[in-house]
C-alpha cells in the first residue's frame, strides 16, 4: 500500500491506531544494506539477502514519526540496525548500538527531544534498549619487578603491546582494573611498602591521570570488573591483617563509592571479569586456593558463593571476550605449582571445567579485553617475573607466548580504554 494513510498508523497489534500527523507509507520495498529515512513515513525493509543499516533524519523536532516494519520476516535472520545519525536514542548518543533482531518485527519510533531523542512508542514484542559500543584498546600498568613500578604498555585494537611509557602515580603492585563510562578506565588500590587506596583515572587516550585520594578501605590482591555497561565493581583483597569481601562501586564517572559489606567468601588473589553484557563474575582466590566463583548483578549487587568448578587456583587473572562471555586463566595452585590452566565463562554466567594450558605457566598476570570481542593476558611471574603476553580470540582461545615487549613484571593490572581502533 502506498500514499499517506489519513490520520492513522499500524500498531504492531495488527489495529489502527489514529496519530496526528498521519503517515506515509513507501511504496518501495528497502533491500538495500543501508537506507536514510525522513519523519512522516513508513518504510518496509527486507532483509531477505543482507542485514541493513538504517541512517535517522540528522535534524528532527518533537513529534517527528518513522516506523519500520520486516517485511519478509527475516530480522532474525539479518538484523537491522539504527544509526541515530548525532541524535540521541533513549538517552543514549549514537556511538551506542540499537540492532533488532525479531523476525516479523515493526518499530515505531517517535522523537521526544534532544535529551532522550528517539524512543521506540512500540516495538512488538522486544523492548530492545541501545547496547553500549565495546572498547578497542587496553593497557597494562604498575607491578612489580624487584621494585615497584607505574610504567604502562598500551595495547593496541589489534593486540599489539607498546613499550614503556614512563608512569603517573603512586607506583605500587597487586592493585586492580577495570573499564568505566564506555571508554575510559580506573587503576585503584595495591601495595607500596603499606597497603594503599588511591586510585587513577585512564582517559580515552590511554592517559593515566594523578592520584586521586582513597575511598574505602586500603587493601592489595583485590580484583575489579565492568558491571551495568559503564560502570565498576572492586573486591575482595588482603588488608594487612585481613582477608575481605567488601566492595566499592564506581559510577560512570569515575567516581569511588564507600565500602559496602562484603559477600561471599572472603579472599584475595582473586580475578574478575565482565560477562552477559552488563554482569560481572569474581572467581578462584587465596585461602585455599579456592575456586568458588561469585556473579555480580547488573546493579552490582555480589551473589552468596558457587561451587567451585575447576582446579582451584590464586593469583590468576580474567577478562571478557567474545563480546559478552569471561575466561580464567594461569594462576597457582596448591603447593605454588604455576599453571596455565583457563577456564571458560558463558555468557549466563557458568564457569566451565579446565581446560589444558597454552603459553608459559605463571601467577600473577594481568588481563583485559581488547579489540571488541578478544583478550589479552600479560605479565607475571614464573619463580621469576616475564613480561610475555597471550592473545585470546573471539571464541576463547588461547594462543601462543608472544615475545614481551617493555619490562617485566609481576601482578600488574590491566583494563580497557576507547571507543575508537
Amino acid at each position: 500500500m502506498s500514499g499517506t494513510i489519513g490520520s492513522n498508523i499500524l500498531s504492531h497489534s495488527g489495529t489502527v491506531a489514529e496519530t496526528a500527523a498521519g503517515l506515509n507509507w513507501v511504496s518501495t520495498v528497502v533491500t538495500a544494506s543501508t537506507v536514510t529515512v525522513e519523519a512522516g513515513n513508513g518504510y518496509w525493509i527486507n532483509t531477505t539477502s543482507n542485514a541493513c543499516t538504517i541512517t535517522l533524519p540528522a535534524s528532527a523536532e518533537a513529534g517527528d514519526n518513522i516506523v519500520i516494519v520486516d517485511f519478509a520476516r527475516t530480522w532474525g535472520t539479518n538484523s537491522v540496525e539504527l544509526d541515530s545519525n548525532g541524535l540521541n536514542f533513549q538517552g543514549q548518543d549514537d556511538s551506542y548500538t540499537v540492532e533488532y533482531t525479531t523476525d516479523g518485527q515493526s518499530v515505531n519510533l517517535i522523537y521526544s527531544d534532544s535529551t532522550k531523542g528517539w524512543i521506540p512508542l512500540e516495538d512488538d514484542v522486544v523492548a530492545d534498549e541501545p547496547v553500549a559500543p565495546p572498547t578497542q584498546k587496553g593497557l597494562f600498568a604498575y607491578g612489580s619487578t624487584d621494585a615497584k613500578v607505574s610504567l604502562k604498555n598500551l595495547i593496541s585494537s589489534s593486540g599489539v603491546v607498546a613499550s614503556d611509557v614512563t608512569g603517573v602515580g603512586t607506583a605500587r603492585h597487586q592493585l586492580a582494573a577495570a573499564s568505566y563510562g564506555g571508554d575510559k578506565a580506573i587503576f585503584g588500590y595495591g601495595s607500596t611498602s603499606s597497603k594503599v587506596g588511591m586510585t587513577n583515572l585512564v582517559n580515552n587516550s590511554g592517559v593515566v591521570g594523578a592520584d586521586v585520594t582513597r575511598v574505602g578501605t586500603a587493601r592489595d590482591n583485590l580484583a575489579a570488573a565492568n558491571y551495568g555497561g559503564d560502570k565498576v565493581i572492586f573486591g575482595f583483597g588482603y588488608t594487612g591483617s585481613a582477608q575481605s569481601s567488601v566492595t566499592n562501586l564506581v559510577n560512570n564517572s569515575g567516581v569511588v563509592g564507600s565500602d559496602v559489606t562484603g559477600v561471599g567468601t572472603v579472599r584475595n588473589a582473586l580475578g574478575a571479569a565482565g560477562y552477559g553484557g552488563d554482569k560481572a563474575i569474581f572467581g578462584f582466590g587465596t585461602p585455599g586456593p579456592t575456586g568458588v566463583t561469585n556473579l555480580v548483578s547488573n546493579t552490582g549487587v555480589v551473589s552468596s558463593d558457587t561451587a567451585a568448578v575447576g582446579t582451584a587456583r590464586d593469583y590468576i587473572a580474567a577478562a571478557k571476550y567474545g563480546g559478552d562471555k569471561a575466561i580464567f586463566a594461569y594462576g597457582q595452585v596448591s603447593g605454588g605449582t604455576v599453571s596455565s590452566l583457563k577456564n571458560l565463562v558463558s555468557n549466563s554466567g557458568v564457569v566451565a571445567s579446565d581446560v589444558s594450558g597454552v603459553g608459559t605457566a605463571r601467577y600473577g598476570p594481568a588481563a583485559t579485553g581488547y579489540g571488541g570481542d578478544k583478550a589479552i593476558f600479560g605479565f607475571g611471574n614464573t619463580g621469576s617475573v616475564t613480561g610475555v603476553t597471550n592473545l585470546v580470540n573471539s571464541s576463547g582461545v588461547v594462543a601462543a607466548d608472544v615475545s614481551a615487549v617493555g619490562t617485566a613484571r609481576g601482578v600488574p593490572a590491566a583494563a580497557g580504554y576507547s571507543l575508537s581502533a
